[in-house]
């Protein structure tokens, strides 16, 4: 089979976790392949995600690296076997990878965790203040590149609306909150659609203000997606060049530290509430 052109960023992750698997057990790739019967061109496939992987493989080298975390070997093996076709896969070819990359991290997710700071959080856009929001970063694209990615935006609400929600918390910037990236009525929309998602159980908003003590920034927006075990965990940031997956546990750890220092510096879910709903009052 000829290796993939592009992986997912699912894909890459997978191959990310078996290598650190054979890496844990200090086997080369080469050595690997020979108890396989393979080759280390194939492994190195597999490993960078260009390859796919059977079940009876994954377990296979899990046995030849002596990990015995079955829930870990039950994960890889879900995340090898799994040929779910999504509904980001219509977007294939139409939008940038990333885009679907991060639809599928969010779909496989057992709790998500953001932070924001400049835009209200893609989950939580309002079509118009989507469309507004791509047509100020990216001024030059017509139409019909814009109305695609606003309707990948909306869809990706599935995760946190659908009949089987998922965990959803995030911290907002006041400025996130006033900035009008299109006019006072959308702004007043958006605030109000805020409010709607705040009444479902698993969604938990709050608020950073202005004038809050503690809060020194944290750098950029970020999100925090909860795997099927820890290790499994993905963090995402904005970069200079789009967003960046984040895997290592050394960089996961430092993640988590941030958010929870961030999430000090935010008013309670409740208070948060009314300080939107006071926000858009003013409007």
């Amino acid at each position: 089979m000829a290796p993939r052109i592009q992986p997912t960023a699912r894909q890459v992750r997978l191959g990310a976790e078996l290598r650190r698997l054979r890496e844990a057990a200090g086997l080369k790739a080469r050595e690997v392949a020979r108890l396989l019967n393979s080759t280390s061109a194939q492994m190195s496939q597999v490993e960078a995600g260009l390859a796919g992987v059977s079940e009876e493989r994954v377990r296979r080298l899990a046995a030849h690296y002596a990990c015995t975390d079955e829930v870990l070997i039950d994960a890889l093996v879900a995340m090898a076997t799994d040929r779910t076709r999504g509904w980001w896969e219509e977007y294939r070819g139409v939008l940038p990878p990333v885009f679907l990359d991060t639809a599928e991290v969010e779909h496989h997710a057992r709790a998500l965790r953001e932070v924001v700071i400049a835009n209200v959080p893609g989950l939580l856009q309002i079509a118009d203040y989507a469309r507004a929001v791509f047509g100020y970063m990216r001024p030059e694209l017509p139409k019909s590149e814009v109305n695609p990615r606003v309707e990948h935006r909306i869809r990706r609400r599935t995760v946190i609306t659908g009949d089987n929600p998922t965990p959803y918390e995030t911290i907002i910037h006041e400025f996130a909150l006033r900035i009008r990236v299109a006019d006072r009525q959308v702004s007043r929309a958006q605030l109000e659609f805020i409010l709607d998602q705040i009444e479902q159980r698993h969604v938990t908003v709050r608020v950073i203000p202005v004038d809050q003590d503690g809060f020194a920034g944290a750098g950029a927006s970020m999100m925090y997606v909860g795997g099927p075990v820890p290790r499994l965990d993905t963090g995402l940031r904005d970069a200079p060049t789009g967003t960046a997956f984040i895997d290592a546990e050394s960089q996961l750890k430092t993640l988590r530290t941030l958010l929870d220092t961030v999430k000090k510096a935010s008013l309670p879910p409740i208070a948060s509430r009314d300080f939107i709903h006071r926000l858009t009052k003013e409007l």
